[in-house]
């Protein structure tokens, strides 16, 4: 029988890093092969970073919401890179082909982008599905928290309304609330070591 301990979803926060962080740089590719930049996708008003999965019941469950916020807020000035880190070999659900899959199925407005050496998401600290950092026009940490309150099963309809509220501070000029609760989501799947 397969050892299954490595199939399970340790559920984790995200680690809160200190606001103020620069933005880490990275370029990495689509599913279709188009490389993408931090200063390219960077917006007039920010960058949002969210590291990302296909199969994390996290993910799904504010995926249609999150679609059309990021959505919104691209239009408003405020860049959008949605990064996948995962192991594809041991979680092949969030290999490229189904990321490309997961693009057309659900409109992302947003580039996808395959951290296949997962260097990325720890340049970023980054630590759970779905993990959540926006960056000021300088590139400098604003936000690191939740979508919202909402979670599989709470009942707490998905609205993205604490990320919401730290776009529209940076879009109105701001500093988001410093009273940031931690994103909640399945831990990144790391290749072993």
């Amino acid at each position: 029988m397969p050892d299954q301990t490595k199939y399970i979803m340790a559920l984790i926060p995200s680690k809160m890093i200190e606001t103020g962080t620069p933005a880490p740089d990275f370029s990495l590719p689509d599913p279709f092969g188009n490389i993408h930049t931090r200063d390219k996708l960077t917006g007039k008003h920010g960058l949002l970073v969210v590291f990302y999965c296909n199969h994390c019941p996290y993910v799904k469950h504010i995926r249609t919401v999150f679609s059309r916020v990021a959505g919104e807020y691209m239009k408003k000035g405020i860049g959008v890179a949605v990064i996948n880190s995962n192991d594809a070999v041991t979680h092949p659900e969030d290999a490229p082909d189904k990321m490309a899959e997961a693009i057309a199925e659900y409109n992302y407005p947003f580039p996808y982008l395959y951290d296949e050496t997962q260097e990325v998401a720890r340049r970023f600290d980054a630590a759970c599905t779905p993990d959540f950092f926006l960056y000021d026009p300088d590139l400098r940490l604003a936000y690191r928290g939740q979508f919202d309150g909402s979670r599989p099963k709470n009942e707490i309809p998905v609205t993205g309304l604490d990320l919401i509220e730290a776009m529209d501070a940076l879009l109105s000029g701001n500093k988001p609330d410093p009273n940031q609760k931690p994103s909640i989501g399945c831990n990144i799947k790391w290749k072993p070591d």
